[in-house]
């Protein structure tokens, strides 16, 4: 069995959910508190995939866009990233196209999964999944529409990202 450690990045605007999907994938926890993430925060995740054991090492990163500079720093050493927008914020979703472009500046031409958080919001969400579809092509990337909330497509997610970062070790 190999052991590998990958460093993924999570980006995307504030409130979007990015520290939300983690909570949920790492300790299948949800809270409707909202706490504005300073800097990174990094969490360490042991998975199983076919015969290797990958340890993921996510990269929780602060989403307001006044801190670029610092972005940057970040994304240093990363092998991958999943870029989340809020289904029922349109400009999140406009804004993933800024989080895609920066991080490949810095990384190159990694893995890249989206994700549509917040799909158990129906009525609200105003980002529909051909727009999704369209984007996660523009930039060679898979996508997926998720809640942290009720966990739906959150460990697919991260499954999806985790077999990338494996099939492009080669």
């Amino acid at each position: 069995m190999a052991s590998i450690i990958r460093k993924i990045c999570l980006l995307g605007d504030g409130a979007v959910g990015k520290t939300s999907l983690i909570r949920r994938f790492v300790y299948d926890e949800f809270s409707d508190t909202y706490l504005t993430t300073f800097g990174t925060k990094v969490t360490k995740k042991v998975m199983t995939i076919g015969s290797d054991k990958l340890t993921l090492m996510i990269w929780d990163i602060l989403g307001q866009k006044v801190h670029t500079r610092l972005h940057s720093a970040y994304y240093q050493g990363a092998t991958g990233a999943m870029v989340v927008c809020d289904l029922t914020r349109r400009e999140t979703f406009a804004n993933m196209d800024n989080w895609v472009e920066s991080f490949r500046e810095v990384a190159g031409d990694k893995p890249v999964l989206l994700i549509g958080n917040k799909c158990d919001l129906g009525e609200y969400i105003t980002v529909g999944e051909s727009a999704m579809e369209k984007k996660g092509k523009k930039y060679n990337g898979d996508h997926l529409l998720a809640s942290a909330k009720t966990g739906e497509n959150v460990e697919e997610a991260f499954d999806a990202i985790s077999k990338r970062l494996l099939a492009d070790r080669k």
